[in-house]
């Protein structure tokens, strides 16, 4: 990830971006020399960066992040925030004493379907969320809830808007000591509901969210970038007229009734602007201009919470 967030900031105009480092020398040099800046040194890093991005193992965010903050650099610190929410809470309390930006790496908040949802500012009763893929070997030091659910409780807590009340999971270890396949109905206090499924153990690749409202179902495909959103409101009318004329006995078969009328059926707006570059910009429109960052620090410690309680649950079903 560090090598993709070089190679944006290298064609961002308004960013110089003076320098990487990685542990591993081999890397830092690669990645330096192809995208026309230096491998230095966190000390020189710490020196003359005013903002840096944090992708580094989970382990080690808040470590990593220590220093930048305390000198009130800000710090766009990949998802999640930490491994536990004692480390991020950590963090959410140094960017506010050393008064720092902190921007969470939440990147599918920024994919054009998510925006265009979010736009639409629907009260969900219910969610249904499925992210399914093949390992991919990165974040391995953490479980499938923090390496890829995270994603989905960000979004689902956003679209809820109120206090989790109950969350009742269940999971599989199979590669390692964490949990590779989980599943987990979370209850919110406005009755809310989600259903969420995460696996990094399927042979084949799906991202959807599914959500309903009161007048609003909204069908996303994270990964092909589309939205589908059907509303009831404008033709309330011809469904109570097709409910009378069924009552009445005018209407007898229903493969008369044309359900495409009784709908909205549109198709979200869809911009191509990518993910990472979208995520970039509104960091940096942070760090320039005082925006408040897309993805808080208060939202990543939120979605780590959420995380170490669906582990929890998880854990107790087990026994």
């Amino acid at each position: 990830m560090g090598r993709l967030h070089a190679r944006v900031f290298s064609q961002m105009p308004r960013v110089k971006l003076v320098g990487v480092y990685d542990a591993n020398q081999e890397a830092a040099d690669d990645t330096a020399e192809a995208y026309g800046t230096a491998a230095l040194p966190l000390e020189s890093i710490l020196a003359q960066a005013k903002a840096v991005v944090i992708a580094v193992p989970t382990t080690y965010h808040l470590a990593t992040a220590t220093p930048f903050l305390e000198r009130g650099i800000a710090c766009l610190i990949e998802k999640p925030l930490a491994g536990n929410s004692g480390e991020a809470r950590a963090i959410a309390d140094l960017a506010e004493k050393h008064n720092a930006v902190v921007q969470v790496g939440h990147i599918e908040r920024f994919n054009p379907a998510v925006r265009a949802m979010l736009d639409l500012k629907i009260v969900p009763g219910f969610m249904e969320v499925t992210r399914i893929s093949p390992l991919s070997f990165r974040s391995i030091d953490v479980g499938v809830v923090l390496d890829v659910m995270i994603h989905d409780i960000d979004i689902v807590l956003q679209l809820a808007n109120s206090p989790l009340v109950s969350c009742d999971a269940v999971g599989v270890n199979v590669i390692g000591d964490a949990e590779d396949i989980c599943n987990v109905r979370l209850k919110f206090e406005n009755g809310c509901v989600a259903n969420l499924t995460a696996s990094r153990l399927s042979m084949k690749t799906e991202r959807r969210l599914r959500a309903f409202s009161s007048d609003t179902y909204v069908s996303l495909d994270y990964q092909k970038k589309y939205g589908l959103a059907i509303r009831k409101s404008g033709n309330v009318d011809k469904v109570r007229d097709v409910v009378r004329q069924i009552k009445a006995g005018e209407i007898e078969d229903l493969s008369q009734v044309n359900y495409t009328e009784l709908v909205d059926v549109q198709e979200l707006s869809i911009d191509d602007v990518e993910p990472l570059r979208a995520e970039l910009e509104a960091f940096i429109d942070s760090v320039t201009q005082g925006t408040p960052p897309v993805v808080s620090a208060a939202d990543g410690l939120a979605a780590v919470e959420v995380a170490e309680r669906i582990v929890k649950s998880m854990s107790k079903a087990a026994v």
